[in-house]
This record gives C-alpha cells, sequence and structure tokens, in this order.
C-alpha cells in the first residue's frame, strides 16, 4: 500500500513546500487538482519536482477530455524529466452539469467527452515517444512530419508511458475497461439505476468486485496486475491514533494506494495549515 496527499489548494509556492515535508514524513506521493481556470497544476508540480528527489508527482485529477493532449503531453513530459520520472497522470472525463465547470464553452455531453477521452489516451502514446506518427480520429488527427522543426519535447523517462491512472465507473463496462487497459484505476460507483433514484457510495466491497472485474478483463487482454493501481480516496485526521482502521478495508478490498483528501475548505491558509499538519502526523499506514 502506498500512500498520496492531495493538496486542496495553493499555487505554485506551496507545492515546492508542503511537496519535501511530504516525502520527509513517509508519504509516496503529492497531488494537486487541474483546475480549467486557475493556478496552473503542471508549474505546481514542477516546482514540486525541484524540492523533492522520491516522492510521486501528480494531478488528482486531469479532466483530459477539455485539455488537447499534445499540451498533455508536452507538460507531463517535461515534469517527467524534470523528476526523473516520478510523474502520475490521473484523468477523468469532467464533471457534468455543473455551470462554474463550464463557465468557457458548451459541455458537449458525456458521449463526446468519452470519445475525446479514448483518442486522447490513445494519441499520448504516440506523443510520449520521440518519433513521427500519423493519427486520424473523430475530433483529433495529426500529419505525420518526418522531421519535426521545433523538436518534439524529449520522450518522458517513464516507458512506454507515463503512468496513467483513469476513473471507471463501476460497474459500466465501457467505462471500466478504459481504466483496465491504462496503469491504474480511479474509483467511481454509477450503477444503473431508476430516474431519480441516486447512488450509494463506493464501498469496499464494490472495490473488490470492480478489481476482480479488471483482473479478469487485463487476463483476457494478456497482462497481469503487476504494476497496476488500484487507488481509493478519503479523508484521515492527524490526530486519529487509529487512522490506519479507517484505510485497512480498502487495503484487504485490492486498494494499492490510499489518497489523502480534505476538500472541506479553498482558503489558502486554512488549506495549508491543515495540510502541514496532516503531512507532518504521518500517512495512515496499514500494517
Amino acid at each position: 500500500m502506498r500512500y498520496g496527499f492531495v493538496m486542496a489548494y495553493g499555487d505554485a509556492r506551496d507545492a515546492a513546500e508542503l511537496a519535501p515535508l511530504a516525502e520527509e514524513h513517509g508519504w509516496d506521493g503529492f497531488f494537486v487538482w487541474e483546475s480549467i481556470w486557475g493556478i496552473d497544476a503542471w508549474v505546481m508540480l514542477g516546482a514540486a519536482a525541484m524540492t523533492t528527489e522520491r516522492i510521486r508527482l501528480g494531478t488528482m485529477l486531469t479532466p483530459l477530455p477539455r485539455r488537447k493532449p499534445w499540451d498533455v503531453a508536452g507538460q507531463t513530459s517535461t515534469v517527467d524529466n524534470l523528476s526523473g520520472g516520478r510523474v502520475i497522470l490521473a484523468v477523468g472525463l469532467g464533471v457534468t452539469g455543473e455551470e462554474r465547470f463550464w463557465l468557457f464553452e458548451e459541455d458537449p455531453g458525456r458521449k463526446v467527452r468519452a470519445e475525446l477521452m479514448d483518442e486522447s489516451l490513445e494519441m499520448l502514446q504516440h506523443l510520449w515517444r520521440d518519433e513521427p506518427f500519423e493519427f486520424a480520429g473523430k475530433h483529433y488527427r495529426a500529419r505525420e512530419i518526418a522531421e519535426l522543426m521545433p523538436p518534439a519535447p524529449p520522450p518522458p523517462v517513464q516507458q512506454p508511458r507515463i503512468q496513467t491512472w483513469v476513473v471507471g465507473a463501476w460497474p459500466r463496462p465501457k467505462s471500466m475497461r478504459r481504466a483496465a487497459l491504462q496503469d491504474g484505476w480511479l474509483p467511481n460507483y454509477a450503477p444503473v439505476l431508476p430516474p431519480g433514484e441516486q447512488p450509494g457510495e463506493l464501498t469496499p466491497e464494490l472495490l473488490a468486485d470492480g478489481v476482480a472485474w479488471i483482473r479478469a478483463q487485463r487476463a483476457a487482454h494478456g497482462l497481469t496486475m503487476d504494476g497496476y493501481d488500484v487507488v481509493a480516496e478519503g479523508m484521515t485526521s492527524a490526530d486519529d491514533p487509529a487512522a490506519a482502521d479507517t484505510v485497512r478495508p480498502w487495503a484487504e478490498a485490492g486498494a494499492t494506494w490510499w489518497i489523502d483528501a480534505d476538500w472541506s475548505s479553498m482558503d489558502r491558509a486554512v488549506v495549508r495549515e491543515a495540510a502541514e499538519r496532516r503531512l507532518e502526523a504521518g500517512p495512515p499506514r496499514v500494517d
């Protein structure tokens, strides 16, 4: 089990100062959230890369269908090289319906965003290699250029690709398959329900069912679970000596990462103080 921490709000200076604190106190990953209009997540992670040596650095998460894949490839490659191969790219479809997330464009709908996600994930595999390629999708295209001028960014340290975690909506097979064929599953519980009925929360039992499904799906494609991540997110307290009890059921269900995230405040001073206390207390390790 590995342990990550999400900085709920802050700037590049905060990331540069909090990430080494996380590293010093035994955390395995430091994450920031990527906004559509706000402080640049990859600048923050670049700053964190300069002040750390071991800890993994990533987003939680990148709304990939709303980004150009070539921009994402350049940013992630840059930070992966800067950090010596420590980037994790976590991606999802983006929020549906909430007006504050669609200030500059119309939501094209979940179906189109899923198409954009699939094409972006496919293009990234090419963009992360230092070689010409052609691509012809419904939404994106790339013409092959024998000699790129100016040159393409250096490929990331991680090969064949930067470690990529994908949101998968359990138990929806198309969404789950997308996650199963990448490097990690970010679980979302989304059962098919009658109109007006709300889904319950994800439980360790549901996570275990999803892990079994992913294992079978990867086996059908000749892939094992070696190196594959299953991510559980929640919140534990710096003052709770039994914080590991919150994490243990998720570890037993098959989670390989616990991500500690407190989204209760977006006040920079409040977030900074709470983050320092939580990081200094160390991760909620399961024995």
